[in-house]
C-alpha cells in the first residue's frame, strides 16, 4: 500500500472513531463499511486498489472487507479473512422477484467465493460481514445486518455450499475476481437490480 493510501486510511480511521471507546469504535467502523453500497466492480477486488471504493462509493464483499480489516487492525484487533464457496442461484427465494435476465444469469454462474472477516473479540473469533448496505433491507429475503452488537457473529449474505477457508491478511493477493465477459454481464445486471431496490 502506498504512503498516500496509508495516510488516507489513518485520517478516515480517526474521523470515524474519534472520541469513541473501543467497543463503540468497533461497531462504528462496521457500520461505515457496511453502508458503502454493495456493487461488484471486479477491478477493485484487488489488495492494491480496494481503497478506491471510497472514491467510487461502491464495492463488493472483498474490497469492503479489505477496508474493514485495515480499520480493525488499527484498533489492535486480530482480523483474518474467511472465504465461503457459494452459488449465486442457490437460494431461489432471493432471486424469485428479480428480473428474469438476472435469474437466468445467476443460474449459469459457477461456484463463487464470498469473503468476510473473522475478528478476535473477547477471545473468540467472530464472523463479521459488512457486505449488504442498509437500503437493501427493503428486500426481506436479503439477510442485511441492520444492527450489530459488536460481539456476536453477523449474518452471511449467502448460503455456503462447502467448508469455510480462513486466510491471514498477508494472503490477500489470493483473492482474485472472476472477470470474464459472462461474469461482467451478470455483475452489471446484479448491480443495476440492487440499485433499483435501493430506490424503491
Amino acid at each position: 500500500m502506498t504512503t498516500a493510501n496509508q495516510a488516507q486510511l489513518d485520517r478516515l480511521f480517526h474521523t470515524w472513531t474519534n472520541g469513541l471507546n473501543p467497543a463503540d469504535a468497533r461497531i462504528k467502523l462496521y457500520e461505515k463499511v457496511r453502508d458503502i453500497p454493495y456493487a461488484v466492480i471486479p477491478d477493485l477486488i484487488n489488495e492494491n486498489r480496494y481503497i478506491e471504493i471510497l472514491q467510487t462509493g461502491r464495492g463488493s464483499c472483498t474490497p469492503k472487507h479489505f477496508l474493514l480489516a485495515q480499520m480493525y487492525r488499527r484498533l489492535g484487533l486480530l482480523t483474518l479473512f474467511v472465504v465461503y464457496p457459494f452459488r449465486w442461484g442457490e437460494r431461489a427465494e432471493v432471486f424469485k422477484d428479480y428480473p428474469v435476465k438476472l435469474r437466468e444469469l445467476a443460474q449459469k454462474q459457477p461456484v463463487g467465493y464470498h469473503l468476510a472477516c473473522k475478528v478476535e473479540i473477547n477471545r473468540r473469533l467472530v464472523v463479521v460481514d459488512a457486505t449488504l448496505d442498509l437500503p437493501l433491507a427493503k428486500l426481506p429475503e436479503l439477510p442485511v445486518n441492520t444492527k450489530w452488537d459488536g460481539v456476536s457473529d453477523t449474518l452471511l449474505p449467502m448460503t455456503p455450499v462447502d467448508e469455510e477457508m480462513v486466510f491471514h491478511p498477508v494472503e490477500a493477493f489470493r483473492m482474485q475476481p472472476r472477470a470474464d465477459a459472462a461474469a461482467r454481464a451478470f455483475y452489471e445486471e446484479l448491480n443495476q437490480t440492487l440499485e433499483n431496490i435501493r430506490t424503491m
